[in-house]
């Protein structure tokens, strides 16, 4: 919600919004491919390995964001934004990073 706070323009839905809540992994990795939707998380542990065994499978992903959930909400969110500003969806595809470091490293200020 922070995100879409900052920029109504950004298409970005919470997990509730996009009916992801209860499904298991491999379903809400289904879900955002079939939406083409980048799929923002907080879960390193199961994620990761749902993620490559549907690269491994040969399906593709909008990509995978993965969030500490420990980690303050105002830099996720400006790396969240700045990656929208700064590059286009293509260029996550089948792709799983983590934020907001990737932004340090990638869009150095």
């Amino acid at each position: 919600m922070a995100v879409r706070q900052r920029d109504r323009r950004v298409d970005f839905q919470t997990a509730t919004q996009g009916k992801l809540t209860g499904l298991k992994d491999p379903e809400v990795l289904g879900v955002a491919a079939a939406q083409n939707r980048i799929l923002v998380t907080h879960d390193r542990r199961t994620i990761p390995r749902h993620f490559r065994n549907r690269i491994e499978s040969g399906e593709n992903s909008p990509g995978v964001f993965i969030v500490s959930q420990f980690e303050p909400i105002g830099p996720v969110v400006e790396a969240l934004l700045l990656i929208w500003a700064a590059s286009d969806a293509r260029d996550w595809e089948n792709q799983i990073r983590h934020l907001p470091s990737l932004a340090a490293h990638v869009f150095a200020r």
